[in-house]
């Protein structure tokens, strides 16, 4: 099956974006657990979710991607700003134990100056403090771009984080093509390459979600501005060559080009096209 999606609005609630995937021929989506740029959260509607949990398994989604907000930084320079870091992503979770077949995405954060070895002990100390045993949602670090003093554009620092975390059954990666290719890895030329060195460091095993993004950089910018699938720096062919490749194919893909939503339905049009038949 191809999971193929983009990024929605939680404004009018689960079954709201779940009826809007399926209009543009989604079955998987993404959306932000709160304002992206704040930290205020929408009313939790049980009645709404267990709406949606039926809809999805009658409509056959795939993983659906939970986003956490931007101002989420778990290595702060400012203890509070961590601090609200982890209690937002205490109560995403929490909220996210009625929710069906979800992940959660967040950027692993920002060290703002005090160096990568300090921020990746903080982002660690703050997963364990929060993951437990009870939660069913599985977090996922994203691969970033290396843009400011962001953490997570190397493989290597996702690998250290993960290598930190108490509850490593509860923990993956979610791939970001426009981010990894602003990083410098070779996603256009050398995907196997790429792929075969995470797996190396990480494990393709903790991949469990895509960021299906062109990039308006350069390669190895690390700049992190999305294009349009076949308008950026990547190209339609790369993109092509990532949702066949075999060891990638399964995943929930979810779109976060610069679109309004007829946009991403040519998008999703576009490449369901091109997905080979297995």
């Amino acid at each position: 099956m191809f999971y193929l999606g983009c990024h929605l609005s939680a404004s009018g609630g689960y079954l709201a974006m779940g009826e809007t995937a399926v209009s543009i021929d989604a079955n998987t989506f993404q959306y932000f657990t709160r304002n992206p740029r704040g930290g205020a959260a929408r009313a939790l509607d049980l009645d709404d979710i267990a709406a949606y949990n039926a809809y999805a398994a009658e409509n056959a989604f795939g993983t659906i991607v939970a986003h956490a907000p931007y101002t989420m930084n778990l290595c702060s320079n400012k203890p509070r700003v961590r601090e609200f870091a982890r209690e937002m992503m205490r109560d995403d979770l929490e909220r996210l134990q009625h929710v069906d077949n979800v992940v959660y995405n967040f950027h692993p954060g920002s060290h703002v100056g005090q160096g990568v070895d300090a921020g990746i002990e903080m982002i660690i100390d703050a997963i364990n403090a929060v993951l437990t045993e009870e939660i069913k949602t599985p977090i996922l670090l994203e691969t970033m771009a290396g843009k400011g003093s962001e953490i997570g554009r190397s493989f290597e620092e996702l690998a250290r984080i993960i290598d930190g975390v108490i509850l490593k059954d509860k923990i993956g990666v979610c791939m970001d093509s426009c981010h990894m290719h602003d990083a410098g890895y070779d996603v256009v030329n050398d995907l196997d390459g790429v792929l075969g060195e995470f797996d190396r460091l990480v494990g393709l095993d903790r991949v469990k979600a895509f960021h299906l993004n062109d990039s308006m950089n350069p390669f190895g910018s690390g700049k992190d501005r999305h294009a349009k699938i076949g308008e950026g720096t990547l190209g339609l062919d790369a993109i092509v060559r990532i949702v066949n490749h075999p060891k990638l194919r399964d995943l929930p893909f979810n779109l976060e080009t610069p679109n309004e939503l007829d946009g991403y339905a040519n998008e999703i049009v576009l490449l369901r096209e091109k997905r080979a038949i297995a």
